[in-house]
């Protein structure tokens, strides 16, 4: 019997990119039959890594004024509202903290939609402590215990952690997928492919000998 395949999804909170995939990638990997591990990360100590003070899209204008048309073009074909920020890259560590402390409680995608809507929808600024309040309540969470367990030394450590094991498996941007035999998938546009690749390995690994 083939079991079921799974792919995770590590993903920033102040990537545009990300918006798109997580605002589709619970669906499309329901119908290809994948288990999805939602990993959300920061990506400064990625760019830091790699010489970057700030976003690509800022540091190279031309980049950014075709990512952000590329945006309207993709948020319009997936039916979904898109705002560009005011301020761009947010400032997206709290939520990152609390999106982690959710993961082993089954309320992490929903955070990390209405997030995205909020951030990218709605042009708030996710950086404000009242704006993820206001999230975590409309997902009828205690919102001040949740904040003050996410703000915890130890979820600290445990975000920082995934960090250290970002630049270990060689990530360099968000959204990334990772198939359980580690072959990676860089992009919104790859999240198919990644899908594709996920069940093909656990068909391989259900093959008789």
């Amino acid at each position: 019997m083939q079991r079921q395949p799974t792919l995770e999804f590590w993903y920033e909170f102040a990537s545009t990119y990300s918006y798109l995939s997580a605002m589709r990638v619970e669906a499309a990997a329901e119908q290809a039959g994948v288990r999805v591990v939602w990993r959300p990360f920061l990506l400064g100590p990625v760019f830091k890594a790699q010489g970057w003070d700030n976003s690509p899209f800022n540091l190279f204008p031309v980049k950014g004024r075709y990512m952000w048309r590329d945006m309207e073009r993709e948020a319009a074909r997936l039916r979904i509202p898109f705002y560009h920020p005011k301020i761009f890259p947010q400032n997206g560590l709290m939520a990152a903290r609390v999106a982690l402390l959710g993961s082993d409680r089954g309320w992490t995608p929903a955070f990390t939609r209405a997030v995205y809507t909020a951030e990218f929808g709605d042009g708030r600024d996710i950086s404000d402590p009242q704006t993820i309040l206001d999230i975590l309540t409309g997902l009828n969470l205690d919102a001040e215990a949740v904040i003050a367990e996410a703000q915890s030394d130890t979820n600290k450590t445990r975000l920082r952690r995934m960090g250290d094991e970002v630049l270990s498996r060689g990530l360099f941007g968000a959204p990334t997928f990772f198939a359980e035999d580690g072959e990676m998938f860089w992009g919104n546009d790859r999240l198919e492919q990644a899908l594709d690749w996920a069940i093909a390995q656990a068909r391989r690994g259900a093959a008789p000998g």
